[in-house]
């Protein structure tokens, strides 16, 4: 049984909030998806009829969030989680109309160049996209000119701090040059959210975890 559901729920979050806490627990792999979801698109402009890619969707919650809030056909990738697996949760929310499991490891993404209006990534992008190579090489891509680009990431507050290199955490400022300075696009935000020491906020279950100099980061992007 996952502890989140003895967690206070951020009042923030209020399309967030109406999900069914056992739902989202099930089906969680991280920090809470749908409060992920929420906080990125606040700084973007989604609407509906818009293609979405979800890279290293999980188990599909933020899929189905996207879907049923903003409306867009979402493309929900991932390679741990079985497409056929995905599809029977889909059914169940009702939501196979606007999102399709896709089976994909992050390197060899079966897309078209510039076929998605935006791309997102809830908790995963740190585990593929730190090479210099694969957001001008692979990601960016896969997005029209115009459109918007939107992670939130396990990171570093402190680049000098303790957990620099490990599994790909990185401070907002390294982030921020790392997408710059391909020159693709324009950072449109890059914040840290939240306070990961809290316990009980609905975020994280930090126990025997040391916080001490990890945050969660946002950032967004437009595709110049």
């Amino acid at each position: 049984m996952s502890e989140w559901r003895n967690f206070t729920e951020i009042k923030k979050y209020q399309r967030a909030n109406t999900y069914d806490y056992n739902w989202v627990a099930e089906n969680w792999m991280g920090p809470n998806p749908l409060y992920l979801a929420e906080e990125l698109c606040e700084n973007m402009n989604l609407r509906p009829g818009m293609k979405v890619l979800d890279m290293g969707c999980g188990k599909g919650c933020s899929s189905v969030f996207l879907a049923k809030e903003y409306g867009v056909t979402v493309f929900a990738t991932d390679l741990w989680i079985k497409p056929t697996d995905n599809l029977r949760m889909f059914e169940k929310a009702g939501v196979t109309d606007l999102v399709y499991p896709i089976y994909a490891e992050a390197h060899a993404l079966p897309y078209a160049e510039e076929f998605f209006d935006a791309a997102v990534s809830f908790n995963s992008y740190h585990y593929y996209g730190t090479c210099d190579l694969y957001f001008p090489k692979v990601y960016s891509r896969l997005v029209k000119p115009g459109g918007q680009f939107g992670i939130v990431i396990d990171g570093l507050i402190d680049e000098n701090g303790k957990g620099t290199g490990e599994d790909g955490f990185h401070s907002g400022k390294w982030w921020r040059k790392h997408w710059e300075k391909t020159g693709l696009v324009e950072v449109t935000a890059c914040y840290d959210f939240n306070d990961p020491k809290s316990t009980d906020e609905g975020l994280f279950i930090t126990e025997g975890f040391d916080t001490s100099n990890f945050a969660l980061i946002v950032m967004t992007a437009v595709k110049k």
